[in-house]
């Protein structure tokens, strides 16, 4: 490991830096996303039932011990219950807005590293030619071929690693964008039903 690092220089130790950056922001979102992962049809089911009975206390209580977007939005709909439609659905509105971010949480940082960890590769490609060629220039050097090897290695050894981290990157970042979206879209078709449901029962 430590002649890997040797050999790619600090352009590999960077990409390494980057590579587990990039791991702890995938392994946080999924679980993340694994916590607050609910049976959305079940929980409003199970809430109709309590606010039916006209157990708003429990009701937030379901939804606190609940986390996740519906459930939030679900709490700041009855805490806001005795208030006109339109006032309860701006509210609600404004809440799945400011899960948004929440749940966009560092998937910039993740879609940067997976944009600039080739790039790294790439100069790291172009500084070990720049070195090998430096080798090649040097006549009394020719006759060392390890000298020329390590400026090879370098350039072979950060493309690669470039590459290898990018490319899981690229992977988990479209798929966490394409969650986030699904459960923006879900949120949306679910406030009407959410206003109905607290207007019926307030």
């Amino acid at each position: 490991m430590f002649d890997i690092f040797q050999q790619g220089g600090v352009i590999i130790i960077i990409i390494s830096a980057l590579s587990l950056v990039a791991a702890a922001i995938i392994i946080e979102r999924l679980l993340f996303f694994r916590k607050i992962r609910v049976d959305e049809d079940k929980m409003i089911s199970r809430l109709k039932v309590t606010l039916e009975k006209g157990h708003f206390d429990e009701a937030l209580s379901i939804c606190e011990n609940n986390p996740s977007p519906i459930t939030n939005l679900m709490r700041v709909g009855i805490e806001h219950r005795s208030y006109s439609p339109q006032v309860i659905k701006d509210m609600i509105m404004a809440a799945a807005n400011s899960e948004i971010p929440i749940m966009e949480r560092y998937l910039s940082t993740l879609g940067t590293i997976a944009h600039i960890a080739p790039l790294l590769g790439l100069l790291g490609t172009v500084t070990g030619n720049i070195k090998a060629f430096g080798v090649l220039g040097n006549l009394s050097s020719v006759g060392d071929p390890s000298l020329l090897a390590q400026g090879i290695s370098e350039a072979l050894l950060t493309t690669a690693a470039g590459l290898i981290v990018s490319i899981p990157a690229i992977i988990f970042y479209n798929y966490l964008v394409s969650k986030v979206n699904h459960i923006i879209i879900r949120l949306e078709n679910r406030v009407n039903e959410l206003v109905l449901l607290l207007r019926v029962e307030a």
